[in-house]
């Protein structure tokens, strides 16, 4: 019998336990789930290329998953995927390959619960606000917003349709920032007063030339080159921000307020095309809108501040930059260690493995006991995982619409105080005044 769940029967369901106000707030995917004892759980795919294949690759961990339909305007990689499937799951999915706009066909399925958004930036949101309104939980990657309005378009579609919308941002569940967040829900570094994070990544070959993307554009490059081109802001935020948003409890007590952003000059791309494709190469006298670093700083209603940084055109290691500053201690990524006091001597940072082994999250204890699985360093897997347990038991889910929202909308943010010599910005409440009665995260 063919599985069917009209889109009222679903939105139905959802509402009950997401509009409430009792939304889920742990972060924690339930392991021990047996697989195999419940109804299969049918999710579709939007975006097959390189972070989609990967998606793809560790959602077939899960045995509970159908894969009916998946979406790509690139035959190329609609076809790798599909034989992905095959291979796993002994059927072929159907395809969607008609264009950019064929994955509206694919949303009116009445066979799909979900589905997994993979795609160029700019169609994250628009596709998730689809999603949510075709009755499909959404589960959308990471990257920037394309303005504020889209992201309050975002909020509206969430509030007015019950679905849920999860952010895959991997960050939350990495192993050192979970252990982190245990610490700082146990009060080990004390009352938190700043925070720093950022993406700090090489990244001048990928956004020159779009090599090993699969999504080259006309005039060179990928959609980040695109971007980089056109753009002078933070444009890639919720890696760095994400799991400090979370220890600040952002939109669960705690609010961002204002942000101010700064910008310096641009010469790291066009220093490497020169060097590396020659004077003569279309991008050899492109002036990049980007600056080379954009630094943010962002203030929050309960007087906390976080220091946010986007660096990814200059020679560096890859990093997030993360610190974590209380009044009894601090943590930071650039020194491998922490200080507690008290606790550590000497005014030297102490090596951080002891401690994230003391304060282990308890999902990684059961984790490292089953076996890491999956891409960046399992975190995929996990947030997956979240996803899938959220959608099964029709709960809403831990990164929510509003936190998309919130986090996304960095990039615009940041664009509007550059342009305006680092005048600070109000950072709007997309949860309209939610935030001072929803619980903590994790």
């Amino acid at each position: 019998m063919k599985y069917r769940m009209t889109r009222r029967k679903f939105t139905k369901v959802v509402a009950a336990g997401s509009l409430s106000g009792s939304l889920v707030t742990e972060l924690t995917p339930n392991l021990h789930a047996t697989e195999g004892k419940t109804k299969p759980v049918r999710i579709g795919f939007i975006g097959v290329g390189g972070r989609g294949t990967r998606l793809l690759e560790t959602i077939l961990h899960f045995k509970e998953f159908q894969i009916p339909a998946i979406c790509d305007v690139l035959g190329e990689n609609l076809n790798k995927a599909q034989a992905l499937v095959e291979k796993s799951r002994g059927t072929r999915p159907e395809g969607y390959a008609k264009g950019p706009h064929d994955y509206e066909r694919l949303l009116v399925r009445d066979d799909l619960e979900a589905v997994v958004i993979a795609t160029p930036w700019r169609w994250h949101i628009p596709m998730s606000i689809a999603a949510m309104r075709a009755g499909k939980y959404a589960a959308c990657e990471v990257g920037p917003a394309s303005s504020v309005e889209e992201c309050w378009n975002l909020v509206k579609a969430r509030e007015e349709t019950g679905v849920p919308c999860m952010l895959l941002e991997n960050g939350c569940y990495r192993r050192e920032a979970m252990a982190l967040l245990n610490m700082v829900r146990q009060g080990v570094l004390g009352e938190l007063i700043q925070c720093q994070g950022g993406y700090l990544h090489d990244l001048r070959e990928r956004i020159v030339t779009g090599k090993g993307t699969g999504v080259e554009l006309p005039e060179g490059g990928d959609y980040r080159t695109r971007q980089n081109r056109m753009r002078n802001g933070d444009i890639y935020p919720t890696h760095g921000l994400g799991p400090l948003a979370q220890y600040l409890n952002i939109n669960r007590g705690n609010r961002f307020v204002s942000i101010a952003s700064f910008a310096t000059k641009s010469r790291g791309l066009k220093a490497w095309t020169v060097e590396n494709l020659g004077k003569n190469h279309r991008f050899a006298d492109v002036d990049w809108a980007m600056g080379d670093l954009v630094t943010s700083v962002i203030q929050c209603q309960n007087g906390e501040n976080v220091i946010l940084q986007h660096d990814c055109a200059l020679p560096r290691p890859r990093g997030f930059m993360r610190q974590v500053q209380g009044t009894k201690g601090i943590y930071c990524e650039e020194a491998g260690g922490i200080y507690i006091d008290g606790q550590t001597s000497g005014h030297r940072y102490e090596p951080f493995g002891p401690f994230q082994e003391k304060y282990e999250h308890p999902i990684w204890k059961d984790y490292l006991k089953m076996g890491i699985r999956g891409g960046h360093g399992g975190s995929d897997y996990l947030e997956l995982r979240a996803f899938i347990d959220c959608l099964r038991n029709r709960q809403s889910v831990p990164i929510d619409a509003y936190d998309m929202a919130t986090w996304m909308a960095v990039a615009p943010l940041s664009e509007s105080s550059i342009a305006a010599g680092g005048e600070p910005v109000a950072f709007p409440d997309f949860t309209n005044g939610k935030w001072m009665a929803r619980n903590p995260t994790g």
